[in-house]
């Protein structure tokens, strides 16, 4: 086996564990869980819910999203996982995301805000991993500064801090 296949092997092997084709039991988190997800999935790690660490977050692959915010003063920098990334590796058959807060805050997020340039469940502002004094463990980050259509009161009451839980309706 040459080098080429050997790499074309891991390829297919990462990508397979990281976005299942057919319902399949995650791994398991090794970390402090910091999202539950529940409802309609097909792929879980504790019975029907998906339970997701930061290190399980960050292998999904990280985004980037330079905006301001209307809780935040000036630019900042938010890293995190795509939502679209995180609904295909559950494998999420749902129309509505409920997202729910620490706090038990909630609200209803249309799966079809999922795109390939839209919202991010962030986990790092500027460097450094949200806490929740600065609404972590996760926060729902719209691209606000790239288009007037992400600065509307809708969107703004999707952009849920706090974040530890989604239900797939």
């Amino acid at each position: 086996m040459n080098i080429f296949r050997t790499i074309s092997a891991v390829a297919v092997a990462v990508s397979l564990w990281a976005f299942p084709a057919t319902a399949e039991i995650l791994p398991s988190p090794e970390g402090p869980v910091l999202l539950t997800v529940s409802g309609k999935i097909e792929n879980t790690n504790e019975g029907e819910t998906a339970l997701l660490d930061l290190e399980m977050l960050r292998a999904l692959g990280e985004s980037v999203i330079t905006t301001e915010t209307i809780w935040t003063p000036d630019n900042h920098t938010f890293i995190g996982v795509r939502l679209k990334t995180l609904l295909e590796y559950i494998g999420a058959e749902g129309d509505t995301i409920n997202a729910t807060a620490i706090n038990d805050y909630s609200v209803s997020i249309p799966i079809s805000d999922a795109t390939e340039t839209g919202p991010i469940i962030a986990y790092e502002m500027d460097g450094k991993q949200l806490s929740r004094r600065d609404k972590g463990p996760l926060w729902v980050i719209y691209p606000f500064s790239s288009s007037r259509d992400y600065r509307t009161e809708v969107i703004y009451s999707r952009s849920i801090w706090q974040l530890d839980r989604i239900s797939i309706k």
